[in-house]
């Protein structure tokens, strides 16, 4: 690869969190049972006209606030012809030439400890197409004994976002998509749920020699339903068109169908020219022309946007970036630390257990921080038991993991189950004297050997003085007494 230098630009289609359609009444809604979210606008009977949703339109301005887009002083809408069986009316309603958010910007991490500006060459609204199941065969229309069509996700309203050319690697792909979901969930606009369908990606992919100007032929890629997938099609794709520059052959323009089962591209269809979707004006809309009052009060109502959340808590709570970006990117999980914090718990500590054992719950379970049986001033009081000596690192994991699993509060557990952490210093005391005593060879060696010695010894009697107290005493106490009573 170090010959050629990969140039990748995405199209990421988002479906917005409307209650209805983009231009009719039906529910917005996933999962509804098949052709029930369907009226004559939708589903394109003739003699039925389209109304715009004008909370799409509101949800279009703040994403164009989000990436610093330019919103035009009017956009319009256009009919683009093409027959696909799951779009009941014969063409698409979008905007063409003149969308809603041009000009934008996203900033993320480029691999290499620096950062990259991603422009975002537009974004703009249009409705989405039914959805084609194909029975038998493989799951693809070839060799299917039959397809069915749903038609409940006609009509629903998309924002298709385009990015320009300044993608360089699979990663940066994958991490431009990671902070562009974390910013479309940040200002409410969509669930970004990938596995429905609410977030999918497109990818533009060719290769160049290292260090000229002028693009390679580009192959787009289908099918990517995950950040996993989007990275491996694209790692898959730029093996492929190395392969096959570095022996002399030549890249064709085409579609390509990601298997993420085979692990491969296959192709779908050429695009060796232009397809001609005979674009024009749709005539049953009129312009869409957003006044500077209406964008204004969008501005005003916009939430903190991830980067700037990010580097407020790792600033605030001292935390790195990587854990301060696993909090705010994880939907729900920041408004959960920042609520434990409120209710007293050290924000360094709140963000270790988030990140770590509760994360580990989150991601086995499939739940959301919302739905946690430990709510966040349970956290707080389990990051307080810690910090006053109750209960020690390992006992608090115990506590944590029965508090997620719905047993209770953290003080009710550890009092219950008897993990209270014994910090009173006659008791311990007590109990390092005897185990001195009980150890006269290993307390030998530890004053009069080497370091290597010392050090394995103190280790040995560090494990029989926890032993001694069932793992409850309080370690840096115990440490604190027995070096006292070694006095080396």
């Amino acid at each position: 690869m170090s010959a050629w230098e990969t140039v990748i630009g995405l199209e990421v289609h988002v479906e917005l969190a409307t209650v209805t359609k983009l231009f009719c009444a039906c529910a917005n809604e996933f999962g509804a049972p098949p052709n029930t979210n369907v009226c004559p606008v939708c589903l394109g009977l003739p003699g039925s006209l389209p109304v715009l949703n004008q909370r799409a339109v509101e949800f279009a301005l703040r994403v164009a606030d989000a990436i610093g887009g330019r919103v035009p002083e009017r956009s319009i809408f256009h009919r683009k012809n093409y027959f696909y069986p799951d779009m009941p009316k014969n063409f698409q309603v979008s905007q063409y030439d003149e969308p809603v958010c041009v000009d934008g910007e996203l900033h993320i991490a480029d691999g290499e400890g620096g950062s990259l500006r991603v422009g975002v060459e537009r974004a703009h609204l249009e409705e989405d197409t039914g959805k084609s199941t194909h029975v038998g065969g493989s799951g693809r229309i070839a060799g299917a004994e039959h397809s069915l069509v749903d038609y409940n996700r006609a009509g629903v309203p998309l924002l298709e976002v385009v990015s320009r050319p300044d993608l360089r690697s699979p990663e940066q792909a994958r991490a431009y998509v990671a902070e562009l979901r974390s910013v479309l969930a940040a200002i409410g606009v969509s669930d970004v749920k990938m596995e429905e369908g609410s977030l999918r990606v497109d990818a533009n992919i060719s290769l160049r020699p290292a260090g000229a100007g002028e693009f390679g032929t580009r192959v787009e890629i289908k099918n990517m339903n995950s950040l996993r997938s989007l990275g491996r099609a694209l790692e898959y794709e730029e093996r492929r068109q190395a392969s096959m520059l570095d022996s002399g052959g030549r890249i064709t323009q085409e579609t390509r169908h990601w298997d993420e089962e085979g692990g491969v591209t296959h192709p779908l269809r050429s695009k060796e020219e232009a397809f001609d979707y005979r674009y024009f004006p749709e005539p049953d809309l009129v312009p869409v022309e957003p006044s500077a009052e209406w964008r204004e009060a969008v501005r005003a109502g916009m939430p903190e946007l991830p980067a700037a959340r990010r580097a407020r808590l790792a600033a605030a709570w001292g935390v790195s970036e990587r854990d301060a970006a696993v909090v705010v990117g994880t939907a729900g999980l920041a408004d959960y630390a920042e609520e434990a914090v409120a209710a007293g718990g050290a924000g360094r500590d709140v963000a270790n257990w988030l990140v770590g054992d509760v994360m580990a719950f989150l991601n086995e379970t499939g739940s959301a921080p919302d739905a946690l049986a430990l709510r966040p001033d349970g956290l707080a009081e389990l990051v307080a038991l810690v910090a006053e000596g109750t209960l020690s690192r390992p006992m608090a994991k115990e506590v944590l993991s029965a508090c997620l699993a719905g047993a209770g509060a953290p003080r009710a557990v550890a009092s219950t189950r008897g993990l209270a952490q014994v910090s009173d210093e006659g008791e311990l005391a007590g109990v390092v004297d005897a185990v001195v005593a009980a150890h006269p060879a290993e307390v030998e060696r530890y004053r009069n050997g080497d370091d290597r010695d010392a050090k394995k010894m103190a280790g040995f009697l560090m494990g029989q003085v926890m032993a001694a107290t069932r793992g409850r005493g309080n370690p840096g106490l115990l440490r604190r007494l027995l070096d006292q009573r070694l006095g080396r």
